[in-house]
Parts: structure tokens; sequence; C-alpha cells
């Protein structure tokens, strides 16, 4: 059985959990996550204590640490937020938000266009750090990997869409021989 499974998960001031046959409902100040839970477990909460437990018909016992850990991350997710910072390396590269979309220059003949996501919020600094802010980790980092996808950055030159403080390790390339 998982080790983290056994942890208890804390519950802040202003978050709410709600359980109503195998749907959790997660609600804080930042939004509300519903979770449905695998069959064989159990969620119980204790004054601002949640525990997540094996019946004993669970056969997969995997799904205990799944379940606990996306349980957290709802909780973490209404109370404090993800956040998920993109920087462009390249000469022309921007970023700007127009309506729901978000535009980008990445060295192609047209802008991309990628559509943000409900509950997703998207900020630009100086053109070049984009900022994905959002409540589900899940569609924040999904976001970004989209994003991220359109231009990965190149061992060469090191130019593209990275995370910031991402490491990029570039290779030499080639080396003339006279």
């Amino acid at each position: 059985m998982s080790r983290l499974a056994k942890k208890p998960i804390v519950c802040p001031k202003g978050t709410e959990l709600k359980i109503t046959g195998r749907k959790v409902t997660v609600k804080g100040p930042k939004g509300t996550i519903e979770l449905e839970i695998n069959e064989g477990i159990a969620v119980e909460i204790n004054n601002s204590m949640v525990d997540v437990k094996a019946l004993p018909e669970l056969t997969h016992k995997p799904f205990l640490g799944l379940c606990r850990s996306l349980l957290n991350n709802a909780v973490i997710g209404v109370s404090e937020g993800y956040e998920r910072k993109l920087e462009l390396v390249g000469v022309g590269f921007k970023a700007a938000v127009k309506g729901n979309q978000l535009e980008l220059a990445l060295g192609f003949s047209h802008p991309n266009l990628v559509q943000i996501p409900a509950g997703v919020k998207v900020a630009v600094d100086k053109n070049t750090l984009i900022t994905v802010t959002g409540f589900d980790k899940g569609v924040v980092g999904q976001f970004s990997a989209t994003v991220r996808a359109l231009r990965p950055p190149e061992p060469y030159k090191g130019k593209g869409v990275r995370y910031q403080n991402e490491v990029v390790r570039k290779k030499a390339g080639k080396t003339a021989s006279k």
C-alpha cells in the first residue's frame, strides 16, 4: 500500500469538502472541483482532516495513492491555486492575449492561436514571459505543455518556448574541418 495514501490531507480554512456517493466536491475561494472516487475507496472527513482508506474489496491498491494525490491537488488548487511560467527565447518571438486566445509569434509565417480553457488565466509580461494560473493542476499543466509543444527549445541555439528556469542542454553543432 502507498505510504503517501496513509497520510491525511489537511483542509485549510475556507475550503469545504462534500461527499455524495462516489463524488467528492471541493469548494474554495478560487473555484470548485468535482472528483469521482474509484470503487473500493472510502473518503472520511474528521474536523479539518481528510482520510483516504481502502475498503476490503479493493484489488488495485495503487488507486489509493492516486485518489489521495488527486484529492490533495484539488484542495491545494481551490485554496492557493497553481501557476506555471513560460518564457519565449528567440528573435521576434512574442506573445499577446486577445480575448480568450493566446496569440504567439514563434518564427513561423503565421501567428499561432491557442484557445485558453475555462478556469485558466493567462498574463503576458514583457511580450516574452507567459504566466498561466488556475485552480485545476491538470488543466494548467496541460495548457502549458500545449503552448510549449508549439515550438519546444531546440538544442543548438536554445530558441523556443520553455518553462521558466528550465535547463536546455546545448549541443556543439558542426565544426569546420579546415
